[in-house]
This record gives structure tokens, C-alpha cells and sequence, in this order.
């Protein structure tokens, strides 16, 4: 089940809101809790087995937590905890490609699982962990009802693909959550323009992506390439920041301020600072629980760059196993140690230069995230400089243009502070109602005729 689809916006969405709002204020976290597994056990149908998964690493927790909080022999608790979690997030993601690795450097035949990754486990996983180490370091009690710590855990709006909530951000709520008429009016108004971005815009995108994989890589004109991975890189963002704005929304229907995760990251002017707009959740567990705990800036030059390699390294790796991603990080770290080291302060006080520097670097790092083929790879960066193969025909980017362009210039103003000041400007006043309502009546239109596509992180 997802957000964007039929089977949510008419059946689950409604009858969720109906009996939430109904519900007494202490049975408020059973019922988030209760259609929270229905909708998980929805997207499990396929695999029940995960479904078991999930609530046997809520109970699980819950008990680790419970004898962490009690203090005695803490550490050892702590350490079975992030082995179960991490372990368990380790055999559906990573097992695979390791023993393929393994296979391949020694010549064995090892075999693999083949198992369908769990919908959400890179996420569910780190919220699990946040709430072990809060717990471990005294900045939150241990949790002593499991129906709130499943609550945090199996939220169904950031359930599969975020915002990830740290439990000391979120443990108040909890207990103690009012959904006013204010926060439901934000709420509904965050949870449709997401959906608008998310249908009407990124799905759009999406199509330019596609028409450049038809064309194949290595025969795509220099233009049709730069114009390929401009709407991959618009398709990308729009895709997760619709899906985050209407998980923001959908908290803030019931009570919830979930945090932020994206503040126009392609106004950035340097790699260091995109990352500081760009899931910003997922940015700031890995400055809370890996950095800082390394050292952070703390311990000298070298040890500073060694925790950001670091940091960089196990980024790539939450997002997948695989080449690509390994050479993705690799080529992230190595440019944020040079910002840091040598032009970084030089890219923030000129920001011509700094957006310059950006346009060319974020299409080419979201190329080398896309293709998981090493030789499609190769042959793509070849045709953005005019080399490799020769292309189909001319006119490829000339036909493409004529049809995405309105989606594109779209894409592009959006990315900007623009769309957000016309947010900001348009609040409170009677044009949002009829901007709202033609974003729903669009966005259900193209569901009707069948133009939508999963959610682009839900595969992490």
C-alpha cells in the first residue's frame, strides 16, 4: 500500500482518520498502532513472514530496552541489541552481495538467499537503534508500554521510507499529543501538495528517465544525456520530498511533528552543504550516533576527515549493496574531504561560482546512485562529453524537450525558494482551497489512468 494509491487515499486514509479522531485520547497510540500493522501486513501479502519480522523486532527491542533502562550489565545488552538489528538488516540486504563478492574473489560457489528485501528495514531498523542508544545513554527512559514503542517504531506514515524520528525527538508525543484544527489544516495541506509533487510532477519526470534507457546509453546525443540526468535528479527529489511532505502531513493530522528532511537542497553551493538539505534525517542519525561518538571535529585534522570517510562510507551503504553505491560514496566522501580541506569556505562566500559548481557535480552523483552497471556507467559519462558510440539520431533531446519541458521548467522553479514563499504567501487565504483542490482532482485523475509509480526510496 502506498500513499499515492487508490487502496489508501479511498479506504485506509479515510476509515484511519474516522476511528483515530474518535478514539479516546489514551486508546490514540493503540489505534495508530493497530493500522499501522494493517498496513505493513497489506504490503506484506506476499512474504507474511516479514510481517512476523517486524513485530517480533518491536518485542524484542522492547525487552532490550526494558533491561537497558534497568542499568545492570547495560553494555552487554546494548551490543545484542545492535547485533540483532543491524544483524537482521545485514542478512536481507547485504548477505547477498557479500557472499557474491565472496564468490567472485575466491572462485566459490556459495549459495545466495535470493530473499525480497523487507519493505522499509533500513528505516524501521535505524529508528529501532535511535531508541536503544537514547535509552543506553540516559537521554530517554526505557519505554515500559510496548503499544508506544511500537507506535514509534511502525508509525505507518514514516513506516518505509522516513523521515527517520529519533526517539528522544519524538518521545513526548508519545504520551502527550493534541491534533488542533490548526495542525490538521497544515497537515492536509502538506499531505496534498506531496501527492501533487509525488503524481503530477515526479512520476512526469520519471518518463524522461525512461525514454533515455530506451534510446540505450551509449547512443544517446550529448544534449539527450544532460537532459536524461536532469530528470532523473528532478524525479529523485520530488519523488522522496513528496513522500516526506506527505508523512509530515499525515503526522500532523494526528498531533505529530515529525522533522523536517529536505530544505531546497539544490540551492546548495557546495556537496557539503547539499547533504545538509538532502534527508536531512538520515543526516543527522548519522552526526548523532556515528560522528559525534567518533570524535567529530574533536580530535585533529586527520582524525576529523578519517570520521567523515567514515560517516560517508556507511551512508552509501545504508542505501544499498552494490558497486555503484560503493563507488557513489567513495566519490562523495572524496569530494566533501576536498570542500572541507582546501575550497569549501571559497564555494559558500561565492555563491555564482558554488550553484555552477553544484549544477555539474549533483547530476553527476545521482548518475553513479542510478546505474547500477558499471558499463552503463562508463558509457553514460562517456556521451556527456561527446565520446563512445555513436548516437541514434540528432533530434533525440529535441523530441524529448517539446514533450517534458513543462514538467522540467516546473521542477526547476520548484527548487528553488519559490515554491516554498508561494506556500508561505498563499497560507491562510481562500486561493489555497481551490489550488488544493485541482492538485487532488489532477493527481486523481492520473491514478485513475494508471500513471504512477512506486515510490523510489521504498527499495532502501
Amino acid at each position: 500500500m502506498v500513499f499515492s494509491g487508490f487502496p489508501f487515499l479511498l479506504w485506509f486514509l479515510p476509515f484511519f482518520l474516522a476511528t483515530y479522531y474518535f478514539a479516546p485520547k489514551k486508546w490514540k497510540n493503540l489505534t495508530v498502532l493497530f493500522f499501522s500493522l494493517v498496513f505493513y501486513g497489506y504490503g506484506c501479502l506476499e512474504h507474511p513472514l516479514y510481517f512476523v519480522l517486524i513485530v517480533a523486532l518491536v518485542l524484542v527491542n522492547y525487552l532490550f530496552g526494558l533491561a537497558i533502562g534497568r542499568g545492570k550489565g547495560k553494555n552487554a545488552f546494548l551490543i545484542f541489541g545492535l547485533l540483532c538489528d543491524f544483524g537482521t538488516l545485514f542478512v536481507f540486504k547485504y548477505l547477498d552481495f557479500t557472499l557474491s563478492v565472496v564468490n567472485r574473489v575466491t572462485g566459490a560457489s556459495l549459495p545466495l538467499t535470493n530473499w525480497v528485501l523487507p519493505i522499509g528495514i533500513s528505516f524501521f531498523t535505524f529508528q529501532i537503534v535511535s531508541y536503544l542508544i537514547d535509552v543506553y545513554r540516559g537521554t530517554a527512559p526505557a519505554e515500559k508500554n510496548p503499544i508506544d514503542l511500537g507506535t514509534y517504531i511502525i508509525a505507518f506514515p514514516q513506516l518505509i521510507a522516513g523521515p527517520i524520528v529519533k526517539y528522544d525527538e519524538i518521545r513526548l508525543q508519545l504520551h502527550d499529543r493534541t491534533a488542533t484544527k490548526e495542525s490538521i489544516i497544515e497537515g492536509a495541506e502538506k499531505f496534498i501538495i506531496g501527492l501533487g509533487l509525488k503524481v503530477l510532477l515526479a512520476n512526469r519526470l520519471g518518463g524522461l528517465w525512461t525514454e533515455t534507457a530506451k534510446i540505450g546509453y551509449a547512443s544517446v546525443s550529448v544534449p539527450m544525456a544532460w537532459l536524461g540526468i536532469l530528470g532523473y535528479s528532478l524525479q529523485l527529489y520530488f519523488d522522496f520530498f513528496g513522500y516526506s511532505l506527505m508523512a509530515i502531513g499525515l503526522g500532523k493530522l494526528m498531533g505529530f511533528d515529525f522533522p523536517e528532511n529536505f530544505r531546497e537542497p539544490y540551492m546548495a553551493r557546495s556537496m557539503t552543504d547539499f547533504w545538509r538539505r538532502w534527508h536531512m534525517t538520515l543526516g543527522s542519525w548519522f552526526r548523532e550516533y556515528v560522528y559525534i561518538p567518533l570524535g567529530g571535529n574533536r580530535k585533529g585534522k586527520a582524525r576529523t576527515y578519517l570520521n567523515l570517510f567514515i560517516v560517508w562510507m556507511l551512508t552509501d551503504i545504508w542505501h544499498g549493496a552494490g558497486a555503484n553505491f560503493i563507488l557513489w560514496g567513495l566519490f562523495l566522501a572524496t569530494v566533501i574531504l576536498l570542500e572541507k580541506a582546501f575550497f569549501g569556505k571559497f564555494l559558500e562566500r561565492h555563491a555564482v561560482i558554488g550553484h555552477l559548481y553544484m549544477l555539474l557535480l549533483i547530476p553527476i552523483s545521482w548518475l553513479i546512485f542510478a546505474l547500477d552497471s558499471l558499463r552503463d556507467l562508463g558509457d553514460y559519462l562517456l556521451r556527456l562529453v561527446g565520446q563512445g558510440g555513436e548516437f541514434v539520431y540528432a533530434g533525440d533531446w529535441v523530441k524529448n524537450l517539446r514533450f517534458f519541458w513543462p514538467f522540467l521548467a516546473a521542477g526547476i522553479l520548484l527548487s528553488t525558494p519559490l515554491g516554498r514563499k508561494l506556500y508561505e504567501k498563499c497560507r491562510g487565504k481562500w486561493i489555497m482551497i481551490p489550488a488544493l483542490l485541482a492538485i487532488t482532482a489532477g493527481a486523481i485523475y492520473c491514478l485513475y489512468r494508471g500513471l504512477n509509480d512506486p515510490f523510489m526510496y521504498f527499495r532502501f
